[in-house]
């Protein structure tokens, strides 16, 4: 079964920064393109990031473009986005996902 589990997520001040990663087992990984996406009330489900399965051609909702890095090192099965100059507008439950599979989430709260 596919498991993909979150973590890194927390409160942090406008400005700061987080690195959020996503454990990926019961799939081949390094070929799996994996995403990242978000939810919030007021957004709903929001499609954040994609990466293909070499790691080389990472994409960007336009709102985190030069804020958000998407990583991954497929020898250890992980998954990561690292957040820079977060802003209240990125508060929400942050989600790996694997075409239909999604994890548990890990939430993201920024607030002064």
């Amino acid at each position: 079964d596919v498991q993909l589990v979150e973590s890194g997520g927390g409160v942090v001040q406008p400005g700061g920064s987080l690195r959020l990663s996503c454990r990926a087992s019961g799939f081949t990984f390094d070929r799996a393109v994996m995403s990242w996406v978000r939810q919030s009330p007021e957004k709903g489900l929001e499609w954040v990031s994609t990466i293909d399965s070499g790691g080389r051609h990472p994409s960007y909702e336009d709102s985190v473009k030069g804020r958000f890095t998407t990583s991954r090192d497929n020898a250890k099965n992980m998954l990561y986005l690292q957040m820079n100059n977060l802003k209240p507008e990125d508060t929400g439950v942050y989600y790996c996902e694997k075409a239909n599979d999604r994890g548990q989430g890990t939430r993201v709260t920024v607030a002064s």
